[in-house]
């Protein structure tokens, strides 16, 4: 990435999901040794008012964000720091849409701040803010 030819408010370009798969979320289940019934079990979902589809982890949504941002920045070892804020579920099925953009630039310390969002719809699942190098 070359810090000059980037101006803020900059508009990364947007990663979308197509469709959250629930098979997927089964096996996040195991690697991350998870539990929770909400995330293969449309029944206990039910038994929480929550719908008739499985749950989405926490932290595959929010890889969701990190890989639209680092196919942008150049990978994994141009992250400086992450900070977001989970504001709701996303389901099996969803469609999720990734946004970002530039806030932020510090041309001498070659650091980028960037706000980002993920969007199920018109509401707002996940949003925070990334730092990265330049």
């Amino acid at each position: 990435m070359i810090l000059a030819d980037y101006e803020v408010g900059y508009e990364l370009p947007p990663l979308v999901i197509d469709a959250v798969d629930a098979e997927k979320m089964k096996l996040m289940a195991a690697i991350l040794r998870d539990p929770n019934p909400i995330h293969f079990d449309v029944g206990q979902v039910r038994a929480l008012g929550l719908g008739d589809r499985v749950v989405n982890q926490g932290p595959s949504n929010m890889s969701y964000l990190l890989n639209m941002v680092t196919r942008w920045s150049g990978g994994v070892p141009t992250l400086r720091s992450v900070a977001v804020r989970f504001l709701g579920n996303v389901f099996a099925g969803d469609r999720v849409e990734c946004v970002g953009r530039i806030t932020r630039i510090d041309r001498d310390a070659e650091l980028i701040t960037l706000s980002v969002t993920a969007c199920v719809g018109e509401h707002r699942v996940l949003e925070g803010s990334v730092v990265v190098s330049a």
